[in-house]
């Protein structure tokens, strides 16, 4: 990849092990939040969870009351964190094209940083590597972008009305991306039955509907995750970008350009013409980034390769019976009634 060079760069000195943090430390802050607020999330309304044995509702939400993006990693954001004016954050629910967003945002900004193709971060590490989620931040005695002058680029699956106050206050840029939610549930109960805690049981299909339609779901209900974001977007169009995943995939390129934009780094003619558009979305495509995500490991011993499995819009065809689609369906077309968000 050869790109012309422009001002819009990003630290990213965190690619090489930054980002990753020390694994111990992580842990043993971990542990103290939890004891630190044990107490409250007990008293917390309750229910069965995916990744961990419960999820508890916190500010309308749902959470687990461990891992590393839980009710106390959120707690403590909303109490530490402090963001920048210039600082980017990507927001999705968990299994609504997290990793496809991070890998484009990041492949975007970085464009004149990393211009040879086989060296290029997202070749080397897992988006999740490349990209910090502000929940993890405050596990971290340094925090990634501590010593950052320029750009902060940042993850998140918070709802918008807990998103630490300094990010609502701040005239800091917003990307958020949702996906059909019977994509999003067959996806889901992949990834958990992947990853979920082998002590306790496998998550069925219909389990997991029945859970999922109630609104107990990772950072759920997703109609109200969704809903928050797309209310605030329509409120501050300049400062939060509403993008669905089919549409993304749908026209990928155009979106591409489109994202370039909001972020304040469009493409000049000169790129467009050299094919720089072309190349990220290459880049960043689904094959491109599994083939490297077959091996290794991330955060929490992770192996690379759950966050890539299909990929493809309407695979819950293959999965969920015409009666779950259609369930579905009716509760999706009661909850954005009035809204303009299609899939």
């Amino acid at each position: 990849m050869s790109l012309p060079t422009t001002t819009h760069t990003l630290s990213l000195s965190h690619v090489t092990g930054l980002c990753v943090g020390d694994p111990e430390e992580e842990k043993a802050n971990l542990a103290l939040i939890f004891d630190r607020y044990k107490g409250l999330i007990a008293g917390l309304p309750k229910q069965k969870g995916w990744l961990t044995e419960s999820l508890y509702m916190y500010q309308g939400h749902w959470f687990s009351p461990t891992k590393l993006i839980s009710i106390g990693t959120v707690m403590v954001s909303q109490e530490l964190f402090q963001a920048n004016p210039t600082d980017i954050y990507l927001v999705t629910q968990p299994k609504s094209g997290t990793t496809w967003i991070k890998a484009l945002a990041f492949a975007i900004l970085n464009r004149t940083r990393h211009t040879n193709v086989p060296t290029h971060p997202l070749l080397m590490f897992n988006p999740h590597d490349c990209v910090p989620y502000i929940e993890n931040e405050v596990l971290r005695t340094k925090p990634t972008y501590s010593d950052a002058t320029s750009t902060r680029l940042f993850a998140t699956h918070m709802p918008y009305t807990s998103l630490p106050q300094s990010i609502h206050d701040s005239s800091c840029r917003i990307v958020y991306m949702c996906r059909n939610p019977k994509d999003v549930l067959v996806s889901l109960i992949h990834f958990v039955n992947k990853v979920r805690d082998k002590s306790l049981d496998r998550i069925t299909l219909e389990e997991g509907f029945e859970m999922f339609c109630k609104g107990v779901s990772p950072c759920g209900p997703y109609w109200d995750h969704v809903k928050g974001y797309y209310k605030a977007s329509l409120k501050h169009p300049t400062r939060i970008l509403f993008l669905t995943y089919e549409n993304m995939k749908r026209d990928t390129r155009s979106n591409v350009k489109r994202l370039a934009d909001f972020l304040g780094c469009p493409f000049t003619e000169e790129e467009e013409a050299k094919g720089v558009v072309e190349e990220i979305v290459s880049l960043c495509s689904f094959k491109r980034l599994s083939d490297r995500n077959k091996h290794g490991t991330i955060r929490e011993g992770l192996p690379n390769e759950v966050f890539f499995r299909e990929g493809k819009v309407g695979d819950w065809s293959n999965h969920l019976t015409k009666e779950m689609g259609q369930i579905l369906d009716e509760i999706t077309t009661q909850k954005f009634r009035g809204l303009d968000i299609t899939f």
